[in-house]
């Protein structure tokens, strides 16, 4: 498989995929269903050869693709992936596999372009996580809009153009700064290769704006405080697959993004805005925590969580800074990016596994408010025991994959300073409490209703997408170990990359 062009067969195999399943018609809703599910399958296997074909020793950029594009402007078609894009793209590929089955019969409107929507976006996610041009990272990061837009403006809920809209707006606008910088780099280095703009020596009122105009791109797709309030709104109105795509994935962008952009392009802008960014990730942290414990609807309570927990990816990127600047802390910093990457995975797992769990519910009762519940562990004993363990994992229960990555990022916040470590070890308590509120009201007690007395248990499409999600977060939770090795070296250069001053 060395040989293959495997990253473009992971990005072009959904797409053309999704071309099959529009070609199906309307008509054809269970050939769409199976004909999605089965290109979905075949693009994980094959992205398993990202896996056992990467060499976990090599730093570098691996599965190198590279085509002349636009050669006007020294626009490559240019793909590769060191170990955090291998990661994010296993993630991309394993999720939207569980996304599409466990979504099997909650849209009967339009059912092949529903399908071809998430085929479409997993293929461009794809090329995000893979692309080492900067501009073919961009058309990746714009194209990714439309699908997710669509997926929440046509089978969403009463108010979803008002939520497509919003999500659309917010990112777009935030991706036009990312633009300009692209362009002014480009015209300062005249390439738009990652690595050459890495190489490229700017100023400290260059670096400044530069990193303002990546932060406003990236931190719209975490979404960091304050610019989150699109979130809650995309959750609530879109159909379940929607939510578990854009929680488990789309946000993992903008953690990417910060990567890829911010923290080796504009270095030291990076280290003088690093206490700006770890004081708004503490707010996502702790404020956002407990605006989650006073939601009464399941998937906007969940939706203020994802928030609060991609706060401790911000958080662990940036304490990295501090560590290398500061104290010449190579160790402490290479936690962080890890405890950042490790929680942006396990979130992906949880995140997806706790609205997937919101859908089981929704699709029987057509209702997320958490006062129409009550005493459904008495009805459904085996769905109780999934939704117990991701509202463990999502508290951070040591042994599940929550608590690994908050870990190291509470660690590596200690070495910087320890009252950082005790505000963002105070989400592990509030996390709890709206977690274990949420699963209290819903699960037990005396049954709710004559409608929740009425409900059936999981089925085994159902059981086996929990089951999948479950197997995830134990697994790193428990043995995260190949994670880490897969990413390390990729973490330790990009540590290294943040010593180096541009001035």
């Amino acid at each position: 498989m060395s040989n293959w062009p495997l990253l473009s067969l992971l990005i072009w195999l959904p797409i053309l995929g999704a071309v099959a399943v529009l070609a199906l018609g309307g008509a054809r809703a269970g050939a769409a269903r199976w004909l999605g599910i089965a290109v979905a399958l075949l693009t994980f296997i094959l992205s398993l050869g990202l896996w056992t074909g990467f060499d976990a020793a090599d730093p570098g950029i691996q599965f190198v693709e590279k085509h002349a594009w636009i050669p006007a402007f020294d626009i490559w078609y240019a793909l590769g992936a060191d170990g955090i894009a291998v990661a994010l793209i296993l993630l991309t590929t394993a999720v939207t596999v569980l996304t599409l089955l466990g979504a099997w019969t909650s849209v009967e409107k339009r059912v092949n372009q529903y399908v071809a929507a998430f085929l479409i976006l997993e293929g461009v996610t794809v090329g995000i996580f893979a692309a080492t041009d900067a501009m073919l990272f961009y058309v990746f990061f714009e194209a990714m809009l439309i699908p997710m837009f669509l997926i929440i403006g046509v089978w969403g809920g009463p108010r979803r153009i008002y939520a497509a809209m919003k999500f659309f707006l917010y990112t777009f606008l935030g991706s036009v700064f990312m633009l300009v910088a692209l362009i002014y780099l480009y015209l300062k280095g005249g390439s738009f290769q990652l690595a050459d703009l890495y190489a490229l020596q700017l100023d400290s009122g260059e670096q400044t704006w530069l990193f303002f105009a990546f932060l406003i791109a990236f931190a719209v797709k975490v979404p960091m405080f304050p610019v989150h309030t699109w979130l809650p709104d995309a959750h609530v109105e879109a159909p379940t697959a929607g939510s578990v795509i854009l929680a488990a994935i789309a946000l993992k962008i903008g953690g990417y993004g910060l990567l890829r952009f911010n923290l080796p392009i504009v270095p030291d802008a990076s280290y003088e805005w690093a206490g700006f960014v770890i004081a708004l990730s503490l707010i996502a942290v702790v404020y956002v925590g407990l605006v989650a414990l006073v939601q009464d609807d399941m998937k906007k309570l969940i939706a203020y969580s994802s928030v609060s927990h991609m706060g401790f990816v911000t958080l662990g990127v940036f304490i990295a800074m501090g560590l290398v600047r500061d104290y010449g802390n190579l160790d402490g910093a290479r936690l962080g990016l890890q405890g950042a990457m490790v929680q942006m995975i396990s979130h992906g797992f949880i995140s997806g596994a706790m609205f997937t769990c919101v859908g089981v519910l929704y699709d029987r009762m057509h209702t997320r408010m958490i006062k129409d519940y009550g005493g459904v562990a008495n009805v459904m004993p085996w769905f109780a025991v999934f939704f117990v363990l991701f509202g463990m994992a999502n508290s951070g229960l040591p042994g599940t994959s929550g608590f690994v990555g908050e870990f190291m990022v509470i660690v590596a916040s200690f070495q910087k300073h320890p009252l950082i470590a005790l505000a963002a070890a105070s989400t592990l308590i509030i996390g709890a409490a709206y977690t274990l509120w949420l699963v209290r009201r819903v699960m037990y007690g005396e049954i709710g209703n004559a409608h929740v007395a009425a409900l059936k248990d999981v089925n085994p499409r159902e059981a086996l997408v929990l089951g999948l999600f479950a197997a995830g977060v134990l697994a790193i939770g428990i043995y995260p170990k190949p994670l880490t090795d897969l990413m390390e070296p990729s973490i330790a250069n990009l540590a290294m990359q943040l010593a180096n001053s541009k001035l």
